[in-house]
């Protein structure tokens, strides 16, 4: 599967675009704030109807304008899917597939894969626990329905649960209508902590071996998945003991939604004890990892898109970097960067050949192709 066209209207500094890409390679060349993420941006709002950045839908809109649309034409072995994402101010966003549009977003998760390596990673190893669990619900999702259903409704139940605990410290503390919301989180909670715990093995092995291979080091990385399910009190019971201090702060103490990740090297916690070489390498791999389990269970190579990477890696790793993304385990390649010619430098040691672009204030080039003999010339 790849992206062969993509048609933008006023999604943020771009008003309009036409673009169609090659199926394995395309390079974004421009300055920051050219425009360049925020084509990235496009293609990740086709995949999963929002924006990597967490910005709100509105806000993604451009000055002065009414609306934003993107569609996407994607080609599969079954033939193409064309994906539009629009919004109109004071109205509801709209997802479509083949002119048909979604009921419920979350049927829409895991159709296409894709993976974006970005200098906000950095975030999932210095901020809080919130958005390393999204990352890693963000993954299953992609090649498991039943496991966003589930999530869905542990949500569900645990709003009902604290929207409860607030009444009860000021009112009648009706334990039994507790109870009612605790099964749910219960028989939720457990297929969740299931699967988190299976996809844990092979992404933690991926994970090591991606690092040794950017990294040329012998370090063992690993990741530890840390949940009050791990504990020998069952979830039920903790559930229970926990009312009383439930009810103090109204809010549920113990569950899912307080679950965490460890990054580590060599038993050492990376956002406390690494190098920000091997910070680098740590989310890199991770990525990559992430990629590779996506393909293994879907059997479909994920979109790759890579923003502003370059200025953030020495030249080895980079290098080794292309060289993975040139194997089978991954799909099409969006890499964007600063400078055109540093690219093409990089690039000179690659097997890549592919399409270039030029990104200046929203205007997106008319695309030429990427050689092997002009990369090198």
């Amino acid at each position: 599967m790849y992206l062969s066209k993509l048609n933008i209207l006023n999604f943020k500094n771009i008003e309009s675009a036409e673009v169609q890409f090659d199926q394995k390679l395309n390079c974004l060349a421009g300055i920051n704030g050219s425009g360049k993420t925020n084509l990235l941006d496009a293609i990740y709002y086709l995949v999963f109807s929002k924006s990597f950045f967490n910005t709100g839908d509105v806000q993604n809109i451009m000055k002065n304008e009414a609306f934003f649309s993107i569609l996407g034409t994607f080609e599969t072995e079954d033939g193409k899917e064309k994906i539009n994402c629009s919004l109109k101010r004071a109205n509801k966003k709209v997802l479509s597939r083949n002119g048909k549009n979604y009921d419920r977003f979350a049927d829409h998760i895991g159709l296409i894969p894709l993976v974006m390596i970005s200098p906000i990673d950095i975030l999932l190893l210095i901020e809080g626990s919130d958005g390393r669990r999204k990352w890693l619900d963000g993954l299953i999702s992609q090649f498991d329905k039943n496991y966003l259903d589930h999530l869905i409704s542990y949500s569900k139940a645990l709003v009902q649960r604290n929207a409860l605990l607030k009444n009860m410290r000021h009112g009648k503390r009706d334990i039994s209508l507790l109870e009612i919301w605790d099964e749910h989180l219960i028989e939720h909670g457990k297929f969740i902590f299931k699967l988190r715990c299976e996809i844990m093995e092979d992404l933690i092995r991926y994970f090591n071996e991606y690092y040794q291979y950017i990294s040329n080091s012998r370090e063992r990385v690993s990741i530890e998945y840390l949940s009050h399910l791990h504990d020998k009190v069952s979830f039920a019971d903790q559930l229970k003991k926990s009312i009383e201090k439930d009810i103090k702060f109204q809010f549920s103490n113990v569950g899912l939604h307080k679950d965490d990740i460890d990054f580590m090297i060599e038993g050492r916690v990376v956002k406390k004890f690494a190098s920000q070489g091997q910070q680098k390498s740590v989310l890199l791999a991770l990525r990559l990892a992430q990629a590779r389990q996506i393909h293994e269970k879907k059997k479909l190579r994920p979109l790759m898109l890579l923003d502003d990477i370059y200025d953030k890696l020495d030249s080895h790793r980079m290098s080794r970097l292309l060289e993975l993304l040139n194997t089978d385990d991954f799909g099409q390649l969006f890499i964007t960067d600063t400078n055109a010619e540093h690219m093409k430098e990089l690039l000179s040691g690659s097997r890549l050949n592919g399409k270039f672009f030029s990104v200046e204030e929203g205007e997106i080039s008319t695309e030429h192709s990427l050689s092997k003999s002009e990369i090198l010339n």
